[in-house]
């Protein structure tokens, strides 16, 4: 900046001659300068002020911002920060075929302690054990005294058990924020969906994974987060399942029964609609395995997919249509049924004397051990392995469950003739009620495999044909009969034409050494409609008996078909079944005259 002299020698020379004061040019140009100075100062302190009234304003601005995010928000008590991998918490829901939640997660509260924190440790342990009676106050209170610095004491509280605990007034006693999985219906379908736990846990989080069934299974898929968030859609129906669960308790009760499995299958596309096992349990507590005696002993085995047992005259059914399928029979050829049948030191017997022969289906419809065992001599062992492991009875069933690889069956070490003979009636070879319901599945839908699933299909199963549509038709004929005028008359259900095969198994003693007398596997296979096959139930039932007519009743007939023939009566129509009068093929035409 250019100064400008206060005293500028030609406006001084300039005043001297015209007689005017020098002095009172040097005072104008001092006015002048602080004039200019003073208005440049004013002009720096406005500039300023502007300046500060922005940074003011931006700053009211974000407090005002934050102070209404604070408002719109709920309120949470400080965390402590962390170290270490994020532990991922969320995971998918499960829901049944049409929607509706089988599992899902809520927000919840972990309760741990910090004994340097607590003021009252006596007292503390005193009214934990008030809240939480599984709790025991004296080995609470010497951990509270020990050298630990961190105790968890509850994985998860409920909100009452929360605002009980924070009623303590205690400050070493903290609560940390984790999901929980939550089976909102208890204990339906608790076989199929598992149950789930803790992994990685920390203060303010913890990792859910499965343990058991589909939770188990599809464990990766549902942690997964790349799924969006998209739930695991099951191929059962909540109602129906419901409704199986109902009719299966009261049929095991009413036949004074250990234990009950049922599973009930889409024959073309393979869909298990409703599996039960009981008894069962609740996933939400879901309890401890056994650690002595027998695992079936517990509610936690799965008999459907883990129950491997001799399945008895159900077996009958594979025979007849192999020899069918391999033209070395039709439904009317005569097969000798006069016994004992002599093999070596064994006797195979009939349950009653038949007579000297009976046709094929007549074999079927009576159930007649002798009849079965000769048609299984024609089909020979080697063709009859090939055709139980084309229905899938040499392995475990691929059911998306883990429990199912436990459900191996069991194969005779040598497949004699005389094991081909017990086979063929179901005696000799066991395997599980879900091997049974996808055999005869795979049998009755025209004779295409089917693979049991528990994940929702858009379309039928196009597996390998295991026998012809025509022999199909004259399996599911035979079935109708056994309950038309057989062994499973009590099968009948108005309107939905039920076709059915039972089976009665002596039950193996636990340590070897032969059969039980009294104690039997009493089962149903069954289809319906026969015409026009939709579903397959199979119901098992474990050590049935009921007293009927002065007598002990055990058979599947007495004891496993009524309580199929119930379950049928009730799901039917929640499946969408009308009930129809049955086709009758004509006889002949009469003709008359006035």
């Amino acid at each position: 900046m250019t100064r400008t002299p206060l005293r500028p020698l030609a406006r001084i020379l300039e005043a001297r001659q015209k007689g005017e004061n020098p002095d009172a040019i040097e005072r104008e140009n001092i006015r002048l300068r602080h004039e200019d100075m003073r208005d440049r100062a004013r002009v720096r302190a406005e500039g300023r002020l502007l300046v500060l009234g922005i940074f003011f304003f931006c700053a009211f601005l974000v407090v005002g911002l934050r102070m209404g995010h604070l408002s719109g928000s709920s309120a949470e008590e400080p965390r402590n920060a962390s170290s270490g991998a994020t532990i991922v918490a969320q995971r998918a829901d499960i829901t049944d075929r049409n929607g509706r939640i089988l599992a899902t997660n809520i927000s919840t509260h972990s309760l741990y302690a910090q004994p340097r924190n607590m003021v009252d440790k006596a007292r503390a342990a005193r009214e934990l054990v008030k809240i939480f009676p599984d709790l025991d106050e004296e080995r609470l209170l010497r951990r509270f005294s020990g050298a630990r610095t961190f105790i968890w004491i509850k994985r998860k509280l409920s909100p009452e058990q929360m605002q009980a605990v924070h009623d303590i007034g205690e400050p070493g006693l903290q609560f940390g924020p984790r999901e929980m999985r939550l089976y909102p219906n208890g204990r339906l379908a608790s076989h199929i969906l598992g149950g789930a736990s803790f992994g990685r846990e920390g203060v303010q989080s913890a990792e859910v994974i499965g343990t058991a069934g589909v939770e188990k299974t599809f464990d990766e898929y549902l942690r997964d987060p790349g799924n969006g968030g998209a739930p695991l859609s099951l191929s059962i129906d909540m109602t129906i399942q419901a409704a199986a669960e109902r009719v299966l308790y009261g049929g095991m009760r009413l036949m004074n029964a250990e234990g009950a499995a049922a599973v009930l299958m889409d024959v073309n596309t393979g869909e298990i609609i409703s599996l039960v096992s009981l008894p069962d349990f609740d996933p939400n507590d879901r309890p401890r395995p056994l650690a002595e005696g027998n695992a079936s002993d517990s509610p936690l085995f799965n008999r459907a997919v883990q129950g491997v047992y001799e399945l008895g005259s159900t077996f009958k059914l594979f025979a007849a249509a192999q020899a069918i399928e391999e033209r070395l029979v039709n439904p009317s050829t005569m097969v000798d049924t006069r016994g004992p049948l002599r093999w070596g030191r064994h006797r195979i017997r009939d349950f009653h004397d038949y007579g000297n022969e009976l046709s094929v289906t007549d074999v079927i419809v009576r159930s007649s051990n002798i009849g079965t065992a000769r048609i299984a001599q024609m089909i020979g062992g080697d063709r009859q392995r090939d055709f139980l492991t084309s229905l899938g009875f040499t392995e475990p069933t691929p059911v998306e469950m883990i429990e199912a690889t436990g459900g191996k069956p069991l194969l005779p070490p040598n497949w004699s003739e005389i094991s081909t003979m017990t086979i063929s009636y179901g005696h000799g070879l066991s395997a599980t009620p879900m091997h049974l319901a996808a055999a005869y599945a795979s049998i009755l839908n025209g004779g295409t495999r089917v693979q049991p699933t528990l994940i929702r299909q858009t379309a039928p199963q196009m597996g390998e044909r295991v026998i012809s549509a025509q022999t199909s038709a004259i399996a599911r004929d035979m079935l109708r009969q056994v309950v038309v005028r057989g062994t499973a008359s009590f099968g009948e259900v108005p309107g939905y034409e039920v076709g059915g095969k039972t089976g009665t198994a002596d039950k193996p003693r636990e340590n070897g050494g032969g059969y039980y007398d009294d104690k039997v596997i009493a089962t149903f296979a069954s289809v319906f409609p026969a015409s026009d096959p939709k579903y397959v139930l199979v119901v098992t039932l474990d050590e049935p008996e009921i007293h009927s007519l002065d007598e002990m009743r055990r058979t599947a007939g007495w004891t496993a078909v009524p309580v199929a023939a119930e379950m049928i009566r009730r799901v039917a129509p929640l499946l969408g079944l009308r009930p129809q009068i049955e086709p009758v093929a004509p006889t002949g035409v009469t003709l008359t005259s006035n």
